[in-house]
């Protein structure tokens, strides 16, 4: 058993002090928002993550996880503080670290014995040598302490399952007995550790990040080619996934990537890139093509419909992916600022989002369940694939709205069955038309003559 210290109780921090309680640690979790605390301490919880009330509940009833505001209480008696802050992207696409300089200026003057710092936030290259100089200046006396880097790779929506099952786990230091140390912390997870230096181990965490958004955005050109000649997007998908170094993950077209993640890490990376004079092409197409799914969605809606104005459009679907209340980029809120700038009136629907969303765009009418939110519809845009919307009576969604239109940002249905039950329907690279047919075949390009 080691007594840990998480810093921020947002989606990672939650869950990694959560994990490591479970595990068998003693585990402090810390942040400066009084509320969430409070709420904390009550068995409330501010984020919505699969299992994560039991896990939290559990654990604080053990009397294994603990809240607190206060970073002397919380550091006492810590060997490790992991720091688990936001650091949000800024204007040009460079991260925000005042979250992580507050962190390290308030561990540096808490800490009254040596300490490991661990660093889980996705930050720029180069971090961890500043963090160090932040903690080293801040000390009210000099008290040994090392820094590494431990990237998190949790997906809301199975942060839970991701912590206690990782593909894997990479430590960055130039103190390689600290990075043995954390080490050791992750050996119950029976998971391969990769350990590195400072900048290496910042880097992966970018890298990956970029090289999963780049292969949504890489789907989502292939489907645009798909529609043009008349080929299926997903069972092209699905060929291409059987290879196994492809697989098929993160090969779904439709409205692209969101939430906290991908778009400010593919912007961050893209911003030291430049800065160090170097030219991310790749990194600016796959943010480019991600934008454009968006407006491509508005373009389909409208050419089904025509002039949008006055026209009532159902978003089914609010959050960036299932699983999780997070809106942060979700595509679905950019969709519905465009709709509405076109004069459309917008509702929406989403099983765990709604109380967040009403709070934050009182403009969109939010409704209490889909078949109200289909009522007197003009059309419905799938925004997300909750599992909730591939079972739903279609029939009786056919019935309810004023014009049977639906448009399928993440292609959750079949076209021809939509055609079937009398829908005007249309996906993303599927090969289908409105009326679930086949779209026109090109013309089998001209071979040219050869002479004999």
């Amino acid at each position: 058993m080691k007594n840990l210290t998480v810093v921020g109780v947002g989606h990672v921090g939650l869950v990694t002090g959560a994990c490591f309680a479970d595990l068998g640690n003693q585990v402090v979790a810390l942040d400066t928002d009084q509320d969430r605390i409070s709420g904390l301490q009550r068995g409330q919880l501010p984020i919505y993550e699969p299992g994560l009330e039991e896990l939290v509940g559990r654990n604080l009833a053990a009397g294994r996880l603990r809240f607190t505001t206060s970073y002397a209480e919380a550091v006492a008696e810590a060997e490790f503080v992991f720091i688990a802050v936001g650091t949000p992207g800024g204007a040009e696409g460079e991260a925000d670290l005042k979250h992580i300089r507050q962190a390290a200026e308030s561990i540096a003057q808490a800490m009254i014995a040596p300490l490991i710092i661990v660093n889980k936030s996705t930050v720029p290259v180069g971090t961890g040598d500043w963090l160090a100089d932040i903690v080293r200046s801040h000390q009210r006396v000099s008290i040994p302490f090392s820094v590494v880097s431990n990237p998190e790779f949790l997906r809301e929506g199975a942060a839970i399952t991701d912590f206690m099952h990782p593909a894997r786990t990479v430590l960055g230091s130039t103190d390689a007995r600290a990075a043995e140390k954390v080490a050791q912390l992750h050996l119950p997870l029976r998971a391969p550790i990769m350990i590195t230096d400072l900048r290496t181990a910042e880097m992966i965490k970018y890298a990956s990040n970029a090289f999963l958004a780049t292969k949504i955005s890489f789907i989502n050109e292939i489907a645009n080619i798909c529609e043009a000649l008349g080929a299926d997007i997903k069972e092209v998908a699905t060929g291409m996934g059987y290879d196994p170094r492809i697989t098929h993950h993160f090969l779904e077209a439709g409205l692209g990537y969101g939430g906290s993640c991908f778009p400010k890490d593919v912007k961050a990376l893209a911003y030291m890139a430049a800065e160090k004079g170097r030219h991310p092409q790749l990194l600016q197409a796959v943010m480019e093509i991600n934008d454009d799914r968006r407006s491509l969605l508005v373009d389909k809606t409208r050419e089904l419909l025509g002039d949008l104005r006055g026209k009532v459009i159902g978003l089914l679907g609010l959050t960036f992916k299932p699983d999780t209340d997070d809106l942060r980029e979700a595509p679905a809120l950019e969709v519905a600022q465009m709709f509405s700038s076109e004069g459309a009136r917008i509702r929406a629907y989403d099983p765990v989002a709604m109380e967040r969303a009403a709070e934050l765009y009182p403009e969109i009418q939010m409704a209490s369940d889909p078949y109200s939110l289909a009522a007197g519809c003009d059309a419905i845009v799938v925004c997300t694939e909750w599992n909730e919307f591939i079972q739903l009576d279609l029939r009786r969604f056919h019935d309810l709205m004023r014009q049977p239109v639906i448009v399928d940002g993440r292609n959750i249905y079949d076209p021809k069955q939509m055609a079937r039950l009398g829908f005007r329907y249309v996906g993303f690279g599927q090969g289908y038309g409105p009326d679930g047919m086949p779209l026109s075949e090109p013309e089998p390009a001209r071979q040219e003559e050869r002479s004999l």
